[in-house]
């Protein structure tokens, strides 16, 4: 007789990607540590006021290569699980697009907070590859307008200032309500509301696992808590996961 696999939601956040080569932000290392006014650059109102921001802005895109980074073995651990056959949504605060690269099945990956991947115009909302945009940025022009309608173009992601998409919000709420296990992966557990899912889950009766650095302010609540490195921390947990 087979065992049926609790549902689990794992709820990622930049300490995930760091093992990546992408910069955590609200780490002691994080960006905003160490440039504070680089918050700006991903900011709705500066970056469309603000045509010095957006050069900058365009430029710490293209010096970053988010684009070039590969997932490393949180990522493809968390792809073991779901091929394992346990039933599972990850919920990520990323934009960087690793969980899918690794293998990740993309409707079971919630993008809270969207994607850096592609970009889209203010204006008109045209949507294309970020590639495109930043291939125009190294051909010369800092602040590459929309081919369509000449608008300003901005990232597919939630920019500090604006709302998370409520359909995405809600699905992940969803799942939060309906699973047995939360696992808050590399998250300082502060940005709300995606913050609040550990809590909804927790509420309704999940068991909540955390694996951070840093302390968070749902550790207290937490079945466990690990600290140790996510790409040694993370196998592990799935393989203890999977043994149960």
């Amino acid at each position: 007789m087979t065992t049926k696999r609790p549902l689990t939601a794992v709820l990622t956040g930049a300490g995930i990607s760091t093992d990546s080569g992408i910069p955590d932000y609200r780490g002691p290392k994080g960006l905003w540590q160490r440039d504070p006014s680089a918050q700006q650059l991903v900011t709705i109102g500066p970056y469309l006021a603000d045509t010095e921001i957006r050069r900058r802005a365009w430029l710490m895109r293209r010096d970053a290569g988010a684009l070039h980074a590969e997932p490393n073995a949180g990522h493809r651990a968390l792809v073991e699980l779901e091929r394992a056959g346990v039933p599972m949504r990850v919920l990520t605060q990323n934009v960087d697009g690793l969980h899918q690269a690794a293998g990740q099945t993309p409707r079971k990956v919630l993008e809270l907070h969207g994607t850096a991947r592609d970009v889209r115009c203010a204006s008109c909302g045209d949507r294309g590859p970020m590639t495109g945009a930043l291939a125009r940025v190294e051909a010369g022009e800092p602040d590459p307008a929309c081919l369509v309608c000449g608008g300003i173009l901005r990232p597919c992601t939630v920019m500090f200032g604006e709302s998370l998409d409520l359909t995405v919000l809600d699905q992940a709420e969803a799942v939060s309500i309906a699973c047995e296990v939360f696992v808050a992966v590399g998250t300082s557990l502060q940005v709300h509301p995606a913050a609040g899912l550990a809590e909804v889950a927790v509420t309704n009766g999940a068991r909540l696992i955390v694996v951070n650095g840093e302390p968070t302010p749902y550790d207290e609540m937490a079945h466990e808590v690990i600290r140790e490195p996510i790409s040694t921390a993370l196998p592990a947990l799935v393989e203890r996961l999977l043994a149960v």
